[in-house]
């Protein structure tokens, strides 16, 4: 007011008081018209302007963080005073999110084909099972681990060329190997703290245990008839050893896939199987021909044993007899000499005669030929009669 009117007294005055008294005024009104005239020049400076923009900026986030506005001002000497506070309900706020951020990392769910183990403060204290549970973090953590998974390990399997499967046999052959060992986990706890790599640890017993069952049987077995007792001891050992481990690990099963000689020999191989099979039929041939043969020569020999039995057995009763008839004969020939020596001529005359063409001569009283005597061959017309 002082500016604009020179004092209370009106205009007037003298020139000097006059100019003493609004020196302090003047230079307000000048600067505040120059700077009127300045935000109307087209070329003036936008400084102000861009003031007032962060000045409300300020303001309005101070309202957003819960303080109150800044003043007016041109000079923003008002806002800068205030500055971001922290009221109760920030506080009653960052407590409800920081009470839910632990509950959410205290809070965990098992599934039922998982088990879970919990560890005060990095030592173990407990396995949980299936559904939900509580673990006050940080002071206790968990880590959850499948157990009624089958996990599979293949030894051997697409290795050829390196010597995975490659194992000695008792006989001092290769034999290339292919198995697999299937597997789950019965002790979460064991396998977390004794195992560093299960996988790792499975695969070297495994092969341990294969070489060692290997190098105690014979190569053909090993390819054809064992494969099944070979799985079953595999297992048990491999078991054998994982529980020495404490390990928590249970062997479901072993499969045997397959058992071949090295890739390098392995037409040769077959090509020497091929001949001892072709051995074996050819050996077989011929004990059956062995077998037929001496059987055969066992019944002719049998045969002519028992014929010389029977020769034997005709000639030794053909000959008693003839003593038994001799001795009859004799025993008559004793009592009647006559008649017995003629009976005897009369049955040799019987026998030599008996069978020959015969032509009868009569002789009369005097002893002179009468004739010949015509003799009617009665056997003859027999047979001619039989042939007609």
């Amino acid at each position: 007011m002082a500016g604009q009117s020179g004092g209370p007294w009106g205009g007037g005055g003298k020139p000097g008081g006059g100019s003493g008294g609004n020196n302090d005024g003047g230079q307000n009104g000048s600067d505040q018209n120059g700077g009127e005239r300045g935000g109307k020049r087209p070329g003036g400076s936008q400084m102000p302007e861009i003031d007032e923009l962060m000045r409300k900026g300020q303001d309005q986030l101070r309202v957003l963080m819960g303080g109150r506005g800044g003043g007016g001002g041109t000079n923003g000497a008002g806002g800068g005073e205030g500055g971001p506070q922290i009221t109760r309900g920030m506080v009653v706020l960052g407590l409800l999110i920081a009470v839910a951020v632990w509950l959410f990392a205290s809070f965990y769910t098992v599934k039922p084909e998982e088990r879970a183990v919990e560890l005060f403060l990095g030592e173990y204290h407990r396995t949980t099972g299936s559904g939900p549970h509580l673990a006050p973090w940080p002071f206790i953590t968990y880590e959850k681990v499948v157990v009624t998974t089958e996990r599979s390990e293949d030894i051997g399997v697409g290795a050829r060329g390196s010597e995975a499967g490659l194992m000695l046999t008792g006989d001092e052959n290769i034999v290339d190997i292919d198995f697999q060992v299937v597997w789950n986990i019965n002790d979460p706890a064991m396998l977390l703290f004794n195992l560093r790599d299960p996988r790792a640890t499975i695969r070297a017993v495994s092969e341990s245990a294969m070489r060692e069952i290997i190098a105690q049987s014979l190569l053909a077995p090993v390819l054809n008839r064992d494969r099944g007792v070979i799985a079953s001891r595999l297992e048990d050992l491999i078991q054998l050893t994982m529980e020495s481990y404490e390990s928590g690990v249970n062997i479901i099963r072993v499969n045997f896939d397959k058992a071949d000689p090295p890739q390098s020999v392995i037409d040769a191989f077959r090509e020497v199987q091929a001949a001892e099979q072709q051995r074996d039929r050819l050996e077989k041939l011929a004990d059956a021909y062995a077998a037929r043969i001496l059987a055969e020569a066992r019944g002719q020999a049998a045969q002519t044993l028992e014929e010389a039995e029977g020769y034997r057995a005709r000639v030794v009763n053909e000959a008693e007899g003839a003593a038994s008839r001799f001795t009859a004969v004799l025993g008559e020939y004793t009592k009647a000499p006559e008649v017995t020596r003629k009976r005897l001529y009369l049955e040799a005359m019987e026998e030599v005669l008996g069978g020959m063409d015969k032509i009868i001569l009569d002789q009369n009283q005097s002893g002179g030929a009468q004739g010949v005597v015509p003799y009617l061959p009665l056997n003859e017309l027999r047979k001619n009669s039989e042939g007609q």
